[in-house]
């Protein structure tokens, strides 16, 4: 087994970030690991069914609340890693929601959406996105509502009501994809922590394999970019000699390369830093920097 990435493991299955630390060429370089992001759907609907189905492969864990038990079903959301039949008030108040979350509103009426964003915005932190389903004018009577309540334009104005992009989403099923593709939108546009690698995804299936590595496998990272290269910094890849491959650092040539350098040095324990540029490919230009790393079993 490889102790450094169970402990990784261990890490993100008490839902706290970990980091991953390397030095190459001098240069300390931090790669972060994420655990899965939690969407809360409040209301169990037909989109909010849709959403438990589309929303865990694009890596969330889905956690479904309503206060009907025939709608608060484990056979209505069998993707979801929890459900919650409870009062939206109390199920709020139990869920600690944080900045890492995303919630949306899709209850029954209106009643219960003023109940639920209540509760949200009385909470000890905002999640990072919250979102409402219905129509303007229903959302604009019930901000207006909020607003004499004492709640602040500021943060009335950060609810995506009308939820979802504007694509001329009908049904349960497309509106989902419009809800989602908004939550994408808003994860993407958060601001990375300075000087540290990320993408949106953490590899589980990937970490589980180095947690119990029992044959020579060289990992491949990508530490630096520049141009238009297919690969940010912090991307992974493994690739091991019993044949197992997760992960990519771009494709295409470069990741050839990556993957011959890695082969060369599987079972040495030894480590290179490899300089790719793409310009001279002929491909999307710009150029990579990649850490090519011989793992121990220990």
């Amino acid at each position: 087994m490889n102790r450094e990435f169970q402990d990784i493991l261990n890490e993100l299955s008490r839902h706290r970030k970990s980091l991953l630390t390397r030095t190459a060429e001098g240069k300390t370089y931090i790669r972060l690991f994420k655990p899965r992001e939690r969407l809360i759907l409040l209301g169990c609907g037909h989109v909010a069914q849709a959403l438990a189905e589309f929303a865990p492969s694009l890596d969330w864990n889905v956690t479904a609340v309503d206060d009907r038990p025939e709608f608060a079903c484990a056979e209505r959301f069998p993707k979801a890693e929890k459900v919650i039949c409870s009062g939206f008030v109390d199920a709020v108040g139990s869920l600690n929601i944080s900045r890492e979350d995303y919630v949306c509103i899709l209850t029954r009426g209106h009643e219960w959406d003023a109940e639920c964003l209540r509760a949200v915005l009385s909470g000890c932190e905002l999640p990072g996105y919250l979102g409402m389903i219905g129509s303007r004018r229903r959302a604009a009577g019930l901000m207006a509502v909020l607003r004499e309540e004492g709640f602040a334009q500021e943060i009335l104005d950060g609810i995506h009501s009308p939820i979802g992009l504007k694509i001329g989403a009908r049904g349960p099923h497309e509106i989902a994809v419009s809800v989602l593709a908004e939550m994408i939108q808003e994860r993407r546009s958060r601001k990375a922590d300075p000087g540290v690698m990320q993408t949106a995804e953490t590899d589980y299936a990937m970490l589980e394999f180095l947690a119990g590595l029992d044959c020579p496998c060289a990992i491949m990272m990508v530490l630096e970019t520049s141009g238009s290269a297919p690969a940010g910094a912090g991307a992974l890849m493994v690739m091991a000699k019993d044949g197992h491959v997760f992960g990519t650092v771009g494709g295409g040539c470069m990741e050839w390369e990556a993957m011959s350098a890695a082969k060369n040095i599987l079972g040495t324990g030894k480590s290179e830093v490899i300089s790719i540029d793409l310009n001279r490919e002929n491909v999307c230009g710009g150029a990579m920097k990649i850490l090519v790393e011989d793992l121990n079993v220990h």
